[in-house]
């Protein structure tokens, strides 16, 4: 089962129509149509995490990559762990944590990039040079 069938599956377990769900998705309800119709729709990353996170599975689950749908911790939660005992993070309201959460995200995915990168060029060890 793709995309197109495991949306369709969970619109309808819901009860929804194509139009509600574009207008809970703040989506055109065009996008839906295609993505319901057309065999290699695909959203874009951010658009299908808010899918996902509407309907509470994973994306694998949307993409068919794996038949559990059941919703795992988020790629963006980094282990508890790295937080433990980092200054200043528990006095954050639930929304900076969310936002230091996204900023430490999305630095990591720019350091694992450059690693690959620099990786790729020849350069071992763990002595990269920029």
């Amino acid at each position: 089962m793709g995309f197109k069938e495991r949306l369709k599956e969970l619109r309808s377990k819901k009860g929804l129509t194509q139009e509600q769900l574009a207008i809970s998705l703040d989506i055109p309800e065009s996008t839906i149509r295609r993505y319901e119709s057309v065999d290699d729709s695909m959203p874009r990353r951010e658009r299908l995490e808010k899918i996902a996170d509407f309907f509470d599975v994973q994306t694998d689950y949307l993409t068919g990559r794996t038949n559990d749908p059941s919703p795992k911790k988020s790629e963006k939660e980094m282990s508890l762990f790295f937080y433990d005992g980092l200054e200043g993070y528990d006095d954050l309201s639930p929304e900076e944590k969310e936002a230091f959460r996204e900023h430490m995200y999305d630095e990591a995915r720019q350091a694992i990039e450059l690693v690959k990168k620099l990786k790729k060029q020849g350069k071992r060890g763990g002595m990269y040079e920029r």
